[in-house]
């Protein structure tokens, strides 16, 4: 059996050689006119003239990958001594940047409280009102309207000390 299939395979592979043994002389005819045929000049690269170097100055100002504050959240308090309260439970939004959360909407019953609706990175949607913490810096809400949401945090000064920084979230269309 298996001489049988050697015999079949030496056959095959002997017919499929046959068809290379084919004549090169059109192949050789047509590459000798290609060779013949005056050969083209290649153009030289263009020159590039080197752009000038930029030193970036503006590292002092907003990231440009974060949104804009307005005037009023620009102003740091400084007055008076505050500290956040490490021994505090964390919040579910707590687990989540101020920058992955986003305003969905609001909610109030008649006669109650606003709601905000704020959805995390995750896709889920929390119910969240005035006194309630977001944000991995302390973020504790201190105000809350159809558009928008006051946030005020906790974050440090630079100087072994820790100031409050007021950030929103906005309604997002």
């Amino acid at each position: 059996m298996m001489p049988r299939k050697l015999l079949v395979i030496s056959l095959l592979a002997t017919l499929s050689l046959a068809g290379c043994s084919a004549s090169f002389d059109d192949v050789q005819s047509q590459m000798e006119a290609i060779r013949q045929k005056p050969r083209g000049k290649v153009e030289p690269p263009p020159e590039f003239n080197p752009m000038p170097t930029f030193t970036y100055a503006a590292h002092q100002l907003r990231s440009p990958f974060s949104p804009p504050v307005t005037a009023d959240q620009q102003m740091l308090n400084t007055g008076k001594k505050v500290e956040p309260d490490l021994n505090r439970p964390q919040e579910y939004l707590e687990r989540f940047n101020l920058e992955a959360l986003r305003l969905r909407g609001t909610l109030q019953k008649p006669a109650g409280p606003l709601y905000a609706l704020v959805e995390d990175s995750n896709g889920g949607v929390q119910r969240v009102r005035v006194g309630n913490y977001l944000g991995k810096n302390q973020g504790k809400i201190v105000d809350i309207t159809p558009t928008q949401v006051s946030i005020v945090e906790i974050v440090p000064d630079g100087r072994d000390g820790w100031v409050e920084r007021p950030r929103s979230l906005t309604l997002s269309e």
